[in-house]
This record gives C-alpha cells, structure tokens and sequence, in this order.
C-alpha cells in the first residue's frame, strides 16, 4: 500500500524561507529510518507557489494561470511518499514525522492512500498504465 504524507504551507513556507538546519537534520533522520525500512519511495519540499502556476479548465479548455496562490492553507509545502503493508503501519509512520514546520510552529500533515492500478477494473487503459510501471510495487 502506497501513502503520500503532505505537508500543509502556511505564510511563512509560502515565503520561501529555507528550514533551520536542526529541523533539516529531524527531516534527515526520519527520512533515513524510512528508508531503511525499505518504506521510502520519494520526498521533496515544494518552492513556494510563487514560483508555480495551476491550469484551470473552463469548458474542457486549458488556462495557465501564475502563483502566487492567496489560499496557503490549500497549499503543500512538501510530501513524502511511502509503501507500507498496511495502513496502521503508514499511521506509525506518520505519527513519528517530525513537525514539519519546527516545533514552535502549528501545523498539519495529511495522508491519504494511494490508488493502486488494480483498484480499478480491468480494461485497455489500465493495462496500458500497467505497462508503464517500471517497478513491481
């Protein structure tokens, strides 16, 4: 089972200041005990929205429009993605995330399970998709 783990932005990610270098360090020892556990699939912190842009579609049509984005609490300022064997072990995981904004700061993951290509049923796209994977998750 595959969970990504998203960080929510607030002002001050959204400002583009970098992580102290003790947070960095929390980060790096959780991301390390993940990966040993052979759980770790992938993980970034995302630039500011600023930096970004969204496609908005209207009648099917496609419209870029630039970040700044004004909903920060919409906002992700970072993701790690795992695979877990079961849910109450991604649960673990996500208990022991470090508070990603630093201790003296309130904020909020969330973690939602991923699709997997047999939750759907069988059909000529999702062999298609199937045919892509790289891997044997």
């Amino acid at each position: 089972m595959r969970f990504m783990i998203m960080v929510r932005a607030n002002a001050i990610s959204e400002s583009g200041a970098m992580p102290d270098e003790g947070l960095m360090a929390a980060m790096a020892t959780y991301h390390e005990q993940l990966a040993k556990a052979g759980a770790l699939l992938d993980a970034n912190g995302l630039k500011p929205s600023a930096q970004g842009w969204r496609v908005r579609y209207q009648n099917g049509r496609p419209t870029l429009v630039d970040g700044p984005f004004t909903e920060t609490k919409e906002l992700i300022a970072g993701y790690t993605l795992i695979q877990t064997r079961s849910r109450e072990e991604a649960m673990e995981w996500a208990r022991r995330f470090p508070a990603p904004l630093g201790a003296e700061m309130d904020c909020e993951i969330e973690v939602r399970p991923l699709f997997e290509l047999d939750d759907f049923a069988p059909n000529e796209a999702v062999q298609r998709f199937k045919e892509m994977q790289v891997d044997d998750r």
